[in-house]
């Protein structure tokens, strides 16, 4: 019986890549792995497996009664409903532990790095298992992605390290032109319904007995979202009110200027405002600095729930 491997609902690059060279590594290592996905390819991913001729994991989202291995998060929520009555045989994650709970001892790798593809790199090293070109293109560009090319503070010397003999691996010369190339797409947001925009990278997360949705949107130039916060606003209610949230965060990031603008809807906007230390306007407030979701949202959300 093959072992599936996945990461979270409404999956990034991080995830989607994390599964794809994963399983290759543990296809390797003499386990029969097959690369899965909870949701749509995002058009960063889309770019990445284009120029790597990557394959888009098949789409699954039960699995009772399957072996899986877990990339880029231990969170119920994000976790497929039924993942309690799977048999998890091992995680690999860049985030805080979360609530998944096995019944069975498990391989776990977890790690303080800006990504779960730099773990993975560390994984082939450890088993001494040699990266193929297009694997490691992918690989480097997800770590690109999630490290917002080296500024968001998640970075550590581990992920510039695997970058960089990833990009050798790769053939690679200018990684840091092809990252931007990359982010380029991300920022093509015409045309796309704001159901897509919010879902593109949106987390639920559970704060005590409140539900809290945090999104993200990294563009190169926040200008392409000027006329499009009634129809976001309009999107964030809709799925405040079907999901039963408190809050909900959409944090529109700009690499270049390295700040986000933060939209909110929420049941106590007070709460929003001590956590980030800003008086809301018109449900919005500009973040100077804020890249990471992980680092600079949710650790000061938590406590106040």
């Amino acid at each position: 019986m093959s072992t599936y491997i996945f990461g979270h609902t409404n999956p990034d690059s991080d995830s989607i890549i994390g599964a794809i060279s994963l399983s290759y590594l543990k296809n390797q290592l003499g386990e029969e792995c097959i690369a899965s996905r909870q949701g749509k390819i995002s058009p960063e991913t889309q770019f990445i497996l284009d120029k790597f001729g990557g394959e888009i994991p098949v789409l699954k989202t039960a699995y009772a009664g399957e072996e899986v291995y877990i990339v880029d998060t231990t969170d119920l929520a994000i976790l497929p409903k039924d993942i309690l009555e799977a048999t998890v045989l091992g995680v690999v994650d860049h985030h805080k532990l979360g609530d998944l709970t096995t019944s069975t001892p498990l391989e776990c790798w977890i790690r303080p790095v800006g990504c779960s593809n730099t773990i993975i790199k560390e994984m082939f090293d450890y088993y001494k298992v040699e990266i193929p070109r297009d694997i490691a293109g992918m690989m480097m560009c997800a770590i690109l992605s999630d490290t917002v090319i080296f500024k968001s503070p998640t970075c550590t010397k581990a992920d510039t390290k695997a970058v960089k003999d990833l990009a050798k691996i790769a053939a690679i010369e200018d990684f840091k032109a092809l990252g931007m190339e990359m982010f380029l797409v991300k920022s093509a947001v015409e045309g796309t319904s704001a159901s897509d925009l919010l879902s593109r990278d949106y987390k639920e997360f559970a704060m005590g007995d409140s539900k809290v949705g945090v999104g993200q949107l990294e563009v190169v130039d926040l200008s392409v979202f000027d006329d499009k916060k009634e129809m976001l606003f309009e999107e964030m209610n809709r799925v405040k009110e079907q999901d039963g949230l408190h809050s909900i965060i959409l944090l529109l990031t700009d690499i270049m200027t390295e700040g986000s603008l933060l939209l909110t809807l929420s049941d106590d906007e007070s709460k929003i405002e001590k956590a980030f230390g800003k008086k809301l306007e018109n449900h919005e407030v500009w973040l100077e600095g804020v890249l990471s979701r992980k680092k600079q949202i949710i650790p000061f959300l938590q406590p106040l729930f």
